[in-house]
């Protein structure tokens, strides 16, 4: 195989204002996505002009006055990388292959373009894996060694990234920590707002995923029942497409206890900074969505976490705040004595302003590569 031309850093400014292709798992109605677009856009340099890959890209372009282009056409986001500068994978866990393999080959053939290009690849506040087949890691591993600079946003990201041969470049600015390379997700650095909620409705910030099927959500619901039961409880769908709906569903099903059912409505913000502001009139907000768990904790909000994925759990145990893991479906009472001491107690600010500032150690990595 012909080798890859190295990885080139901006050792000087480009010629007129930088044009950086964004992609990401933006203009899906996401709101987590939506929070990751607004926080890398805050992090590039000043005057930078970045064209954004987007499936809805009208309410992209809208919302933050971005050139866009359709991330589902592969042929387009191409065309738009021979006229940018560099290639920045943003946020999320785009090198993966539990989507699906096509996914990963997607990102693959971008970062392998760019490079042909001898334009630099930034991979931003990245999660990695999982990697379930021996191609997709060796596939990465080439990958990784065609970027010019890295930063992850969990320390088991960065540590399956060392095991397929990455290493923080000579030249990238050290991110502080005791792990290089590496920040908390920056949706932390977003907010805060004043938190008001005490005695306020309970939010929940549930998804359908593949371990509550039908009764397993019965200990879940039924510790609801129980829970602050003088309070509102508002279903916050935060992914238009998946989550909406979902209290529906259980009705139909006939799976809400009637003391859940009678106080339960869905609310669904359209930003992410509507979001936030629910979240701060909040008494409590229980999230199965890692970027609800963190929206709901930069409010001010007191916050309990359902993890479906280890990512949900890692950002719970930075946070310190209770998680429950879906596979082992704890006692409803269990549940309920849990859920009921977070109860109007939000975080330590100290803790908040940790996470906050690891949060920002991603913009670093543009520091030297598109400046």
């Amino acid at each position: 195989m012909t080798p890859l031309p190295s990885a080139p850093l901006a050792s000087s400014p480009v010629p007129g204002p930088c044009r950086p292709l964004l992609v990401g798992y933006y203009g899906e109605h996401n709101l987590g996505d939506d929070a990751l677009l607004e926080v890398l856009l805050q992090q590039l340099p000043a005057g930078a002009e970045p064209i954004v890959t987007a499936r809805d890209q009208q309410l992209v372009a809208q919302r933050f006055g971005v050139t866009c282009v359709d991330r589902a056409s592969l042929r387009q986001v191409l065309a738009a990388l021979g006229s940018a500068h560099a290639l920045v994978l943003g946020g999320g866990s785009l090198l993966q292959d539990s989507t699906s393999f096509r996914s990963l080959l997607y990102y693959s053939a971008l970062i392998l373009a760019a490079r042909w290009q001898g334009k630099p690849v930034l991979l931003w506040a990245q999660g990695l894996g999982p990697l379930r087949r021996r191609r997709s890691r060796l596939l990465v591993r080439t990958l990784l060694a065609s970027t010019s600079a890295c930063s992850w946003r969990d320390s088991a990201s960065a540590a399956l990234a060392r095991q397929l041969g990455w290493r923080p470049a000579a030249e990238q600015l050290p991110l502080p920590g005791a792990d290089p390379g590496v920040g908390s997700d920056p949706v932390w650095t977003l907010g805060p707002v004043p938190w008001r909620g005490r005695g306020g409705p309970v939010l929940l910030c549930f998804r359908p995923t593949a371990q509550l099927q039908g009764e397993a959500w019965r200990p879940w619901l039924v510790a609801l029942a129980t829970l602050a039961p003088g309070r509102e409880l508002i279903w916050v769908p935060f992914h238009a497409h998946q989550d909406q709906g979902l209290l529906s569903q259980l009705r139909r099903q006939g799976l809400l206890p009637e003391a859940v059912d009678r106080r339960s409505r869905e609310l669904q913000p359209q930003t992410p900074a509507e979001a936030i502001e629910l979240f701060a009139g909040s008494g409590l907000v229980l999230a199965m969505r890692l970027h609800g768990l963190i929206l709901a904790a930069v409010s001010g909000a007191p916050v309990a976490a359902l993890s479906y994925d280890p990512k949900v759990q890692a950002a719970a145990l930075a946070l310190g705040c209770p998680v429950h893991d879906l596979e082992e479906s704890p006692s409803p009472e269990t549940l309920q004595t849990a859920w009921q001491a977070c109860l109007d107690r939000p975080a330590p600010p100290a803790r908040l302003e940790q996470l906050r500032q690891s949060g920002e150690s991603h913009g670093q990595l543009f520091n030297r590569l598109l400046v």
